[in-house]
């Protein structure tokens, strides 16, 4: 089991910045992915910025150039630099962790920008 520690959430006025950090504890060897996901309000969860092992990235078109993912793997914590932020960026924001074929989730961080 992986269980996982999501911290930075709240509230920003548009155009402000937010830095949500992620600590994974438990059976954290062979972890390939570490990333964040975001589900509005009546909107499927999304995919927002992933990391993998290699240190290749992947992010949502919605936060290219504001959004920055990166991993301190000697603390097995994973962050997420949101500039820029916008009121269609709120969201509850959840960590999540791929190890082996299984996916381990946080409980989630509400991010909420006010226009």
């Amino acid at each position: 089991q992986v269980q996982l520690v999501e911290s930075g959430g709240g509230l920003v006025q548009a155009g402000g910045s937010l830095r949500l950090s992620c600590a994974a504890s438990g059976s954290i060897f062979s972890i390939n992915a570490m990333g964040w996901y975001r589900q509005a309000p009546g909107k499927e969860r999304e995919l927002v910025a992933r990391i993998f092992r290699s240190g290749t990235t992947n992010y949502a078109d919605s936060v290219k150039g504001r959004f920055t993912i990166s991993r301190d793997n000697a603390k097995n914590t994973v962050y997420l630099q949101m500039n820029s932020l916008k009121p269609e960026d709120t969201a509850n924001y959840y960590c999540n962790v791929l190890r082996g074929r299984d996916y381990y989730w946080g409980q989630g961080t509400q991010v909420t920008v006010s226009s």
